[in-house]
């Protein structure tokens, strides 16, 4: 009974003690934890409670607050601009375009984001249609999202270039896409008429060697500024012109297509030339050409063509020769003149254009800032640089070198045409016309020397032909003529 009582007194002792010790410490933690929350309520409400304020991660705040708040819309957006001094309208790092300065000034105007400026793609920015270098646009389309209120088209034409202008936007679907959604596209090639001048007589050449097809078959007379084009030869220009309508397979009026690709199959639905107008002694003629869609250098392909055809260095039976497999010889013309006039929508707009939500994109009201803008821009451009730099002038007189006549390249072998790389073709104008004129010079020197009785003059005239047919084939070496398997693709 003893030794129970005294194991009764010890374990009250014993554990007695260690719960009032265990009881202090909780209500300590308790204490704690309320002082706690207590000088945090004193301080900042905003700052969390259960992160320390060296563990949490600063967030970003935007770099332009004004681009989170405003409500973005899909715009098609009507712009004019002159190519001159451009490299074509598609972007290219490290060069100079039209959609370089056209978003660069979005995002000047606060309109597009740093990240939407590198990648366009985050604001669905697409474009009707790919100018090459030195062609001009009246009325281009692109889309993509921009703001829908306020005045954008101000705010980018504030940070442009004069011969680059936003025109108008109207608000389109949340689908749309400038290029597929377009039906066809018109444009225009305007050019001095003393290029429809026949001035040279056709002849036969079949059964003769590649290299004899390389020379021309008759000198022909050299252009002349002061030319008019009279009625009778403008009807002709049609007639010719009219030969391109209708679908056909124009593989040999672009680079790198097989005659075979499906692709080459295109729809042209007219092509004419309009009435010659005089502009500084000079006669010019506007060409209209519209189609479904074009290829990379067809368009001047063809008005190269039609040009050899109506001064007699090939027949019209070239034209539907061309529709064949056969990859012909066919020179392409200066970029100077062309452009693009408008791109149609038709489809489109009997879908949605009238269903009180969108716009039809009908730019008919912006008719006459466009034809001002034309005037001082694209017109007198190229009006100009033919002037100074005769670019059409110097063309004409690489033509005779063309041979219009099949070449020796495999069915489905690519073709590579050298011949069109607008990059060279002026300086291959120039180099091919200087060096007719010192071939001249030295014939004509030669034939002096004859005729003063010099012992050696027959030598010397046989040198002075030597070097005209030397530099006949040093022209058809440039463009690729002699020789098939030295055609390089054709650059942008």
């Amino acid at each position: 009974m003893r030794i129970l009582l005294r194991t009764l007194r010890w374990q009250k002792r014993h554990f007695g003690h260690t719960f009032c010790n265990m009881k202090t410490e909780s209500v300590g933690e308790t204490e704690a934890q309320s002082s706690n929350v207590m000088n945090v309520s004193d301080g900042s409400r905003k700052r969390p409670l259960s992160i320390s304020s060296s563990t949490q991660e600063p967030t970003e705040e935007p770099k332009n607050p004004k681009l989170e708040k405003v409500k973005r819309k899909k715009m098609a957006v009507l712009l004019a601009y002159s190519g001159s001094g451009y490299l074509g309208m598609q972007r290219n790092p490290g060069m100079k375009t039209i959609e370089e300065d056209l978003l660069g000034a979005m995002k000047s105007a606060n309109l597009i984001s740093e990240e939407a400026y590198e990648h366009p793609q985050e604001i669905q920015f697409q474009r009707a249609a790919r100018t090459d270098k030195g062609v001009s646009a009246a009325r281009q389309i692109v889309s993509l999202k921009l703001p829908c209120e306020g005045p954008v088209v101000e705010s980018i034409n504030e940070y442009l270039p004069p011969q680059i202008r936003v025109i108008g936007m109207k608000r389109v679907t949340k689908g749309f896409n400038s290029k597929s959604a377009c039906d066809a596209r018109t444009y225009s090639y305007m050019l001095p008429t003393f290029a429809l001048e026949p001035s040279v007589v056709p002849q036969e050449r079949s059964g003769e060697s590649q290299e004899a097809k390389l020379q021309p078959s008759s000198q022909p007379a050299e252009p002349k500024e002061d030319f008019r084009l009279p009625p009778e030869a403008l009807a002709r220009v049609n007639e010719i012109l009219k030969l391109f309508e209708g679908t056909h397979n124009f593989h040999n009026f672009t680079s790198r297509k097989k005659p075979l690709d499906p692709s080459a199959q295109r729809y042209i639905l007219s092509m004419k030339c309009g009435e010659p107008e005089v502009y500084d002694d000079i006669e010019f003629s506007t060409i209209t050409v519209k189609g479904q869609s074009f290829m990379l250098h067809q368009i001047r392909k063809m008005v190269g063509l039609a040009i050899a055809v109506l001064r007699g260095l090939t027949s019209s039976e070239t034209i539907a020769k061309a529709w064949k497999t056969e990859r012909l010889d066919i020179p392409v013309a200066p970029s100077l003149g062309l452009v693009l006039e408008e791109v149609h929508y038709d489809k489109y707009n009997r879908k949605f254009g009238n269903d009180g939500m969108h716009d039809a994109l009908d730019w008919s009201e912006y008719d006459e800032e466009i034809n001002v803008f034309k005037k001082e821009f694209i017109s007198s451009m190229i009006i100009k640089v033919e002037k100074e730099e005769k670019s059409m002038f110097n063309w004409l007189q690489t033509l005779p070198f063309h041979s219009y006549d099949a070449r020796e390249q495999h069915i489905n072998q690519g073709s590579d045409d050298d011949s069109v790389d607008k990059e060279s073709s002026r300086v291959e104008a120039k180099q091919s016309s200087s060096l007719e004129v010192k071939v001249r010079e030295d014939v004509f020197n030669d034939e002096s020397s004859s005729s003063s009785g010099n012992p050696s003059s027959s030598e010397s005239l046989s040198h002075g032909l030597r070097t005209l047919a030397n530099a006949a084939e040093a022209v058809s070496g440039r463009s690729g003529l002699g020789d098939p398997a030295k055609d390089v693709p054709n650059g942008q």
